[in-house]
């Protein structure tokens, strides 16, 4: 079965910087876009990043500029690095396999005085 682990979370300070790492296991990811969502408290899911089979990517508005997608197929694993962050950057961060359809478990980001 497929499986997505995600680390990095946690508490950081309004302008600072959070690196949240994706493992997949079960099959490989370089056939599948891999994405990043996130839902913030009383919001709906919305999609933060986009990387494709290629590597191209896309990104929300709210965050472009700040934060960075990218693939390591060799070690089947995506990230997100996020910097300058925000107090509404705050929310759970959800790893997407596109192609599986399949969610990671996610992890809490909190920025915060």
């Amino acid at each position: 079965q497929v499986q997505l682990v995600e680390s990095g979370g946690g508490l950081v300070q309004p302008g600072g910087s959070l690196r949240l790492s994706c493992a997949a296991s079960g099959s490989t990811i370089s056939l599948s876009a891999m994405d990043w969502y996130r839902q913030g408290p009383g919001k709906q899911r919305e999609l933060v990043a986009t990387i494709t089979r290629l590597g191209n990517t896309n990104y929300a508005d709210s965050v472009k500029g700040r934060f960075t997608i990218s693939r390591d197929n060799a070690k089947n694993m995506v990230f997100l690095q996020m910097n300058s962050l925000k107090p509404e950057d705050t929310a759970t961060y959800y790893c997407y396999w596109n192609t599986r359809k399949y969610w990671g478990q996610g992890t809490q980001v909190t920025v915060s005085s």
